[in-house]
C-alpha cells in the first residue's frame, strides 16, 4: 500500500511539473531542451502525464473548429470536461495497459517505471484502468453519442497496440503508429468538435491529415525504446529501419501531411491559415536538420521542440474551417 502511494504522489507532482512545461514550450524562446528533459522524466510516471497534452490539445482544437462553441461558461465546461475525459482518463488508461504488457521491455529500458519495477500489483493496476475506463466513458457519453463512440474506439485501439493477442507495436511499428495517431490525434479531434454538434467534412479531414503527421512523431518516440525492442524482437520502426532509416520515414510523414493539410486549406481559400501554417512548418525544417546529426539522440529535443510549431499549424487549420463554414 506504502509503494502505491507513493507512485500515485509521484505521479501527481509529475502532472504538475508536465502542465507548466507544455504550457511554456508552446511559446516561443522558452528553453525547450530543459523543458524535453522534464517531460521525459515524467514518462518514467505511472500513467505518463507527459503523454496526455496530444489529445487534449487534438479536443480543444476540434472544439475550436465547430461553429457552435462560444467564449462562454458552458462551452468552456465543455471543453474542459472533454479534456478530462482525452487526457487525464482516456490516454491514463492507455498508458496503465501499455506499461503493462511492456514490463519486459521496460525491463530493459527503463527500469525505474513503477510498473517495471513491481512496485504495483497486477489488482491495483487492473482497479486503475478499470477506473479510468468507465470515468473517461461517463464523461464521454454525457458530452454525446458521437463522442462515447468515438472513446470506444479509442479504448480498442489502445488494446490493439498494446495487449495480446494483436500487440500491434510488437509485429508492425507501420500498423501500430497509424493507430496511435489516429487515437490520440483523429478521434480527439473528431470527438472536440461532436461535443457541440454536427462534424464537418473539413474537420474530419484535417484531424485524418495531422494523424498521418503525428506518425512520424510516433516513431521518433519509440527511438527511446531501441534498445529493448530489439533485444526482445518488437517491430517498432527504429528497431526495423534502423535510427536512420526511421528518421527519413518520420520527417517525411510529418512534413508531406502537414504540405497536405496546407494544399487543403488553400483549396477552400484560407488564405491567412494556410500562410499560417506554411510558416509553422518552415519553422520545423532547421530542427529536422540538426535532428539528421543524431536521430536517437535527438529525438526528446525534437519532439519538445518540433511538437509546438505542429500544434499550432493544428489550430490554425481548426480556425480555417470554423470561420470557412467547410
Amino acid at each position: 500500500m506504502d509503494k502505491s502511494r507513493g507512485v500515485f504522489s509521484d505521479s501527481t507532482r509529475a502532472t504538475v511539473v508536465t502542465a507548466r512545461e507544455f504550457a511554456a514550450m508552446l511559446l516561443p524562446f522558452t528553453d525547450k531542451e530543459r523543458g524535453a528533459a522534464r517531460i521525459n522524466a515524467s514518462l518514467r510516471s505511472f500513467a505518463k502525464p507527459g503523454t496526455w497534452f496530444a489529445p487534449m490539445w487534438a479536443i480543444m482544437v476540434g472544439a475550436i473548429a465547430s461553429p457552435n462553441s462560444h467564449w462562454d461558461l458552458p462551452s468552456l465546461g465543455r471543453i474542459a470536461a472533454a479534456m478530462l475525459m482525452a487526457g487525464p482518463l482516456l490516454c491514463a488508461f492507455s498508458q496503465v495497459v501499455n506499461d503493462h504488457f511492456d514490463r519486459d521491455v521496460d525491463r530493459i529500458n527503463e527500469p525505474l517505471r513503477p510498473t517495471a519495477a513491481n512496485q504495483l500489483s497486477p489488482a491495483t493496476i487492473a482497479i486503475v484502468a478499470v477506473v479510468l475506463a468507465a470515468a473517461g466513458l461517463g464523461i464521454a457519453f454525457a458530452l454525446g453519442t458521437t463522442v462515447g463512440c468515438l472513446a470506444i474506439a479509442g479504448l480498442l485501439f489502445a488494446f490493439a497496440y498494446s495487449a495480446p493477442p494483436l500487440r500491434l507495436k510488437a509485429r508492425n511499428g507501420w500498423i501500430a503508429n497509424g493507430a496511435s495517431g489516429i487515437a490520440y490525434e483523429g478521434f480527439a479531434w473528431v470527438a472536440g468538435a461532436a461535443a457541440f454538434g454536427p462534424v464537418s467534412a473539413g474537420t474530419v479531414v484535417l484531424a485524418l491529415l495531422f494523424s498521418l503527421g503525428a506518425h512520424g512523431l510516433m516513431t521518433l518516440n519509440d527511438f527511446k525504446s531501441l534498445e529493448g525492442d530489439r533485444a526482445l524482437g518488437l517491430r517498432s520502426i527504429p528497431a526495423a529501419l534502423g535510427p536512420y532509416g526511421a528518421l527519413v520515414q518520420a520527417v517525411v510523414f510529418i512534413d508531406v501531411f502537414q504540405i497536405l493539410a496546407i494544399a487543403f486549406v488553400l483549396v477552400h481559400m484560407s488564405w491567412i491559415a494556410a500562410a499560417v501554417m506554411a510558416l509553422l512548418l518552415l519553422v520545423q525544417l532547421p530542427m529536422q536538420r540538426k535532428l539528421a546529426t543524431n536521430p536517437a539522440g535527438l529525438a526528446p529535443w525534437y519532439c519538445a521542440s518540433a511538437i509546438p510549431p505542429f500544434c499550432w499549424s493544428m489550430l490554425a487549420a481548426a480556425l480555417a474551417v470554423r470561420f470557412g463554414g467547410w
